[in-house]
């Protein structure tokens, strides 16, 4: 009997038939781009091996940023993208002992676009396994601030020029066509010389969350929080240090106030009026400013056309901290000096700093809430409010601290 030309054996040797007919009399149909812009995006990849010299052990985190935006210490810049090399791949059978190695494992980054970038990273160490507590299991989490820097004890690393070991700019190009093209052989190098020597300066804030800016300034008094479990920091105190850039054992006084520069800095910004912490005009969190966002007055007079970057004038009280860091001869002792609290000074004055290198006077403070970021000389930061607010913490399964729901309110 013959099977109904609609049988599941019919459809099959006609649809067979067919597309051999086409591919015998026909052309390839053209395939034009759609509307999605997805799908029109050119990308390529940076890709190399990492170099580990060091006893820790731990996944390797290699992040991505734009050159323009420069991660701290140096700027306020997010990671674009990151990878994660598991401990397995990059140790090996030494993932047990305590060798240095060197050891190496390939790593890639993909969907990069044409542009300049950093690569940092850093091994997430399991330090339990070399000392007794206090110590740290592996923990980076990306997905929260609260969880995603290194801590003490964890390796610190990076793409460096090996003429002069300074970061090495990556710049990914297109050819003739608009294609780009791949980077490839690109080390990334980690060493124990550049080991976290301590945990994230992570804080409360004693004062009440007002600012009256018909007051001239606001003094905040920061104390360490200490937190185990999910989010484990255990910071002691405050590792304070003067800021001495070129090493000529004068203080630095970058803005020319008189006063000398320390570390940690206080950055004090504008949030935006969004459910979450998210700073003004930085709607996608990516640390650069958005093209399309709010535009304040200048003190000069008019305005810029551009989103602003808004903080507020703010540093550590001086006159506690000058006796304990400069020596006998008056010079800015090498080595950080631990505290036990700091006084934050913040003025009623707000600048533009969307570029850093010249930041821009305002005419009057925006009102609205501001964070306050504590970033230490390693690049370590702790902001308040952060994902630990118990309105933030709970749906995201993170436990709830409500000292760290705190926002500077100016009015």
């Amino acid at each position: 009997m013959k099977r109904a030309p609609s049988s599941p054996l019919f459809r099959g040797l006609a649809a067979v038939t067919f597309a051999s007919l086409l591919s015998l009399g026909c052309e390839s149909p053209e395939v034009r781009p759609t509307a999605d812009g997805r799908q029109n995006t050119r990308a390529a990849r940076i890709e190399g091996s990492l170099v580990v010299q060091s006893s820790a052990r731990g996944n390797a985190v290699v992040f991505l940023y734009s050159a323009d935006a420069l991660p701290p210490p140096q700027g306020s810049g997010r990671p674009l993208a990151f990878t994660v090399i598991p401990a397995e791949e990059l140790f090996g059978a030494s993932l047990g002992d305590t060798s240095t190695g060197p050891f190496t494992a390939p790593f890639a980054l993909s969907l990069v676009a044409p542009g300049r970038y950093l690569l940092r990273g850093f091994i997430d160490a399991d330090t339990c396994r070399l000392i007794p507590q206090p110590c740290h299991t592996p923990d980076f989490n990306p997905f929260y601030a609260v969880t995603g820097e290194p801590n003490a004890g964890d390796v610190g690393g990076g793409a460096v020029d090996p003429a002069n070991g300074a970061a090495r700019i990556l710049e990914v190009t297109t050819d003739a066509d608009g294609w780009p093209q791949p980077l490839t052989g690109v080390s990334v190098s980690f060493s124990s010389t550049a080991t976290v020597p301590f945990d994230r300066p992570a804080f409360q804030v004693s004062e009440s969350r007002d600012f009256d800016t018909s007051a001239s300034s606001k003094v905040l008094t920061l104390t360490p929080q200490q937190f185990t479990g999910v989010v484990d920091q255990r910071p002691p105190g405050f590792w304070v240090q003067l800021v001495d850039a070129n090493r000529d054992n004068i203080p630095d006084d970058a803005n020319g106030d008189g006063v000398p520069d320390f570390w940690p800095r206080v950055v004090v910004r504008k949030l935006a009026d969004v459910p979450g912490v998210v700073d003004e005009n930085d709607l996608d969190r990516n640390g650069v400013v958005d093209d399309e966002g709010v535009d304040y007055a200048r003190l000069n007079g008019g305005m810029d056309g551009k989103p602003d970057a808004v903080v507020l004038a703010a540093g550590l009280r001086p006159d506690a901290l000058l006796a304990a860091l400069l020596d006998e001869q008056g010079k800015p002792r090498p080595q950080p000096v631990f505290v036990p609290q700091l006084s934050v000074v913040i003025r009623a004055q707000a600048v533009d700093a969307r570029d850093p290198a010249a930041p821009a006077p305002l005419a009057a403070v925006p009102p609205g809430r501001y964070s306050v970021t504590l970033l230490q000389s390693t690049g370590q930061t702790w902001r308040v409010p952060n994902e630990l607010d118990p309105t933030l913490a709970e749906p995201a399964g993170l436990p709830g601290t409500p000292s760290q729901s705190f926002v500077l309110e100016v009015r």
